[in-house]
Formats: C-alpha cells, sequence, structure tokens
C-alpha cells in the first residue's frame, strides 16, 4: 500500500498553482510585449529564461531539492493543471473587433 504524505503533497500543489500562474502570466505579459517590440526575439528569450529560473527554483525550494517526492508530484500536477486551464482560457473566442471590420 501506497503512504501518501498529504502535507507535502498539498505544500506541492500550492506553491505549483501560485508559480504556474506567475509563470503563465509572464508568458501572456511577454508575447503581449513580443508583438510590438523592434527585437522580440530579446524579448521571448530574456523572459524565457527567467520563467524558467523561477519555475526551476520554486521547484527545487518546495521539494527539499527533490528528496520530498510527494511535494514533487503534488508541484507538477498543479503545474499541468494550470497549463491546461491556460490553455484552455487562450482558447475562448474573442468578440470581434470593431477595427478589424
Amino acid at each position: 500500500m501506497i503512504i501518501v504524505d498529504w502535507p507535502d503533497a498539498l505544500t506541492g500543489f500550492g506553491v505549483g498553482v501560485a508559480v504556474s500562474i506567475v509563470y503563465f502570466a509572464g508568458l501572456a505579459v511577454s508575447v503581449s510585449m513580443a508583438l510590438s517590440a523592434s527585437r522580440p526575439t530579446a524579448v521571448l528569450l530574456s523572459s524565457a529564461l527567467a520563467r524558467i529560473a523561477l519555475l526551476l527554483a520554486a521547484g527545487w525550494l518546495v521539494t527539499g531539492g527533490a528528496t520530498l517526492v510527494w511535494a514533487f508530484a503534488g508541484y507538477g500536477l498543479a503545474f499541468f493543471l494550470v497549463r491546461f486551464l491556460a490553455t484552455k482560457i487562450a482558447r475562448v473566442p474573442r468578440p470581434e473587433d470593431a477595427r478589424w471590420n
């Protein structure tokens, strides 16, 4: 029988949700900035490096250096759940903009 360490799993999940929301909000901001930037590659590359570093550093801290397996599972589950929701929100049809008609 597998014994789940619920406090670790829930801590990992809670931190994972918060960090993942920041990650995908940063992605949305960087894409909108890149669309109007003269050098979009620099914007997207620096944003990706910062977001990935944040995600990995928070994951490393919450999982105790990858030794708390259930915290790692909660953190990963939270990331994929927020990713799923972010892609669903991004695909919601927007009303037609009057400028393009």
